[in-house]
This record gives C-alpha cells, sequence and structure tokens, in this order.
C-alpha cells in the first residue's frame, strides 16, 4: 500500500523512470526470495512425502497452469498472454496457509498435506514460470518478425535458458558452500551470501537466463548438500534480513502499480481467479488418483492452497520488466501492454486471494476435523 502512495497513482515520487532506474533493486530482492525458496527444496523431505503427494503437487501446479492458459485464451485470444498469466497461476503463498494453520493449533493428515504442498509448489511454479515465459517471449519475437512458421523450433530457447539457468546457479552454488565452510562469522557468511546472490542475479541478467531459477539453484545446492551445520550458518543470517528485502520488494511492486488501469481489466481477473482456483481444485483431484491419499486431504486439499502473494507478484514484475526490454529491443507495443496487464491483474488478484485463501483453508481444516474444539 505504501509503494502505491509513492507511485504514480497518488503521489508520483516514484514515477515511471525512476521505477525503471531502481528496477535492479527488485532484481536483487526476487534473487533472494528465490535462494529463500530453493533452501526449502531439500530432496530429502520430497522423498518422505510419499507418491500420493508428489503428484498432487504436479498436478496442482500444471493444472493452474494449464486451465488459466486456456480460460484466458478464450477471452483473449492472445496465446503469449494467456501463457504468461498461466505461468503465474501455481505459484501460492506458504506464509498465510502456515499461520492459519499454527494459529489453529491444526494436527491431522490433512495439516501435513497442506505443509508439504505449499512448501514444494512454489519451486516447481518458479520451474513452469521460467519455460512459460521464455516460450510467451519466443513467440512475441516471432510475431515481431513476421515469421508464420511452425511454433515447434522456439520451444529449443526457453530449454536453452532454463537449461543454462540451472547449471551456472549450480556451480555458483557448489563454490557458495566451498567459501561458506571456512567462514565462522555470520557477518562473514551474510557478505557471502549476498555476493553469490549479486553474482548469480548479474550474470542472469547480462546472459540473459532466469535469475530467479539461477538462484533458487544456489540455495537448492546448499540445502542438498547434508551438511546440517552448514545449511544452519546461512539460513540463520538470511532469516534475519528477509523481512527488510520483503519490505523493499512489496514497496517497489506497489509503485508499478497503476490504480486507473484496474476497472479495465476486471474481465481478466475474474477469468483468472476463477481459471486459477478451478485449476488448483481439480489438480489435487487429478493428482490423488496416482498414489495413497485420505478420502479428506483429497477432497479438502484443493480449496487449502489458493492464497497466492509474494511469488506471484515477483513473478509478475520479471514479467514485467523483461517484455519491456523485448518492447525496446524489437520495437513491440505488444510485449510492454502485456507486462503491464499482467503486473496490475497479479497484484490486485492477489489481495483476493489472500483475503479469501486463509478463510478457506480454516474452513477444509475444521471441515476435516483437525483444529481443536478449544482453538475453533
Amino acid at each position: 500500500i505504501f509503494g502505491v502512495i509513492l507511485g504514480p497513482s497518488i503521489l508520483s515520487l516514484i514515477d515511471e523512470p525512476m521505477s525503471q532506474r531502481l528496477s535492479f533493486l527488485t532484481e536483487i530482492a526476487l534473487g533472494f526470495v528465490a535462494f529463500t525458496i530453493g533452501s526449502e527444496l531439500s530432496l530429502s523431505s520430497l522423498k518422505r512425502l510419499g507418491s500420493g503427494i508428489i503428484s498432487i503437487i504436479f498436478a496442482a501446479c500444471f493444472g493452474a497452469f494449464f486451465v488459466v492458459v486456456a480460460a484466458v485464451y478464450l477471452l483473449t485470444r492472445d496465446l503469449p498472454l494467456s501463457i504468461i498469466f498461466g505461468a503465474m497461476a501455481p505459484a501460492s503463498a506458504p506464509a498465510g496457509t502456515v499461520a492459519v494453520i499454527q494459529e489453529c493449533k491444526a494436527k491431522g493428515s490433512l495439516t501435513k498435506a497442506l505443509y508439504a504442498v505449499v512448501g514444494f509448489d512454489d519451486g516447481l511454479a518458479i520451474i513452469i514460470f521460467g519455460f512459460g515465459a521464455s516460450f510467451a517471449k519466443s513467440l512475441l519475437i516471432r510475431e515481431a518478425s513476421g515469421t508464420t512458421a511452425s511454433v515447434l523450433p522456439t520451444l529449443g530457447t526457453p530449454i536453452v535458458e532454463i537449461g543454462l539457468s540451472l547449471v551456472t546457479g549450480g556451480i555458483i552454488g557448489f563454490l557458495f558452500c566451498k567459501l561458506v565452510l571456512k567462514l565462522q562469522k555470520s557477518r562473514d557468511i551474510l557478505i557471502i551470501l549476498f555476493g553469490a546472490v549479486l553474482l548469480a542475479t548479474g550474470l542472469s541478467i547480462r546472459w540473459h537466463l532466469s535469475l530467479i531459477l539461477t538462484n533458487m539453484m544456489v540455495g537448492f545446492v546448499l540445502v542438498n548438500s547434508r551438511r546440517e551445520a552448514l545449511i544452519q550458518r546461512v539460513t540463520a543470517p538470511l532469516l534475519e534480513i528477509m523481512p527488510l528485502v520483503f519490505l523493499l520488494f512489496f514497496c517497489l511492486a506497489g509503485a508499478n502499480l497503476k490504480i486507473s488501469a484496474i476497472p479495465a481489466l476486471g474481465s481478466l481477473g475474474a477469468v483468472y481467479i476463477l481459471g486459477r482456483s478451478a485449476g488448483k481444485i481439480g489438480g489435487v483431484r487429478l493428482g490423488s488418483l496416482f498414489g495413497p491419499v485420505e478420502e479428506k486431504v483429497k477432497k479438502y486439499l484443493g480449496i487449502g492452497i489458493l492464497s497466492q502473494a509474494g511469488v506471484a507478484i515477483g513473478l509478475s514484475l520479471i514479467a514485467k520488466h523483461e517484455l519491456a526490454q523485448l518492447d525496446a529491443q524489437y520495437n513491440l507495443p505488444h510485449a510492454s501492454t502485456i507486462g503491464a496487464a499482467v503486473l496490475t491483474t497479479i497484484t490486485t488478484t492477489c489481495v483476493f486471494f489472500e483475503i479469501i485463501g486463509p478463510i478457506l483453508t480454516k474452513f477444509a481444516l475444521k471441515k476435516a476435523g483437525e483444529i481443536p474444539d478449544e482453538a475453533s
């Protein structure tokens, strides 16, 4: 909200040119967010979840992606726009879901499933976004060049981009772990952490890679190094600086929001909300068919994972910046229009999901009988 007040919609203290100049701060903040998500993707934890929950995570993410792509395309007949919106849909908001669980003191199989799904789906969401955004940009470049050939060759670009992002992040993560092993003081570890995120972010921008995937891979390498002491020494100082990073990130996100554009995007926002909700809920039902899952998990998990906030807003900011660069490079105003529409719509719909999401999570836990009487 403070960012909106500072932005062009109200005080104009942060106007469009200044927002462009400050975009590097957004990119650094997103690098830390991606690193944090990667540091939660432990392979050993994933193996303990069981085939049912793993299939639900994949089905819910891809369900949200494909349903939103189809729904937005039916409304707009704009494939790049539809793919970008679809790439936003899988991301969730773990903090809101976890807060409800802790407030209600919930316990049981649905509670465990909620923890698992919201803990891992953001990682998969980032991978889906990396592929979807690259493919959409390839389609826009193809549109700018006036090519009418098959779209299949454009699939190669996103695959190469994602592969190089993961390799770059893996190398930086390996070097980061080696350096941190030689350090003892939290201050020194924090300096190396900043250096790793800045290096991963800078190389991603320089080489036109996904900065979110690259930084996520750095965190992924750390958490799967299987050195518990090393992981604790890095995550402890990280937890101290993340509130400041989120403050900067959300303020700049708000400054990019144009309130005047919200009414014109009403139908698009409604389609996104309905499509994402249907995809998530339907995906849980579909995924539960591929492994042993309790009936109450199958029935109520879908409505418990609808919250959406920080990661989706971050992805929409990345999309806006990348599409603006595409416009500048190829003289493609359509790309900038898509970026602005995505950022405004996602920021607005996240408000809806952050209001209704926790309410539905509590409802699901109550219907599953996992909230103690004194907490309800």
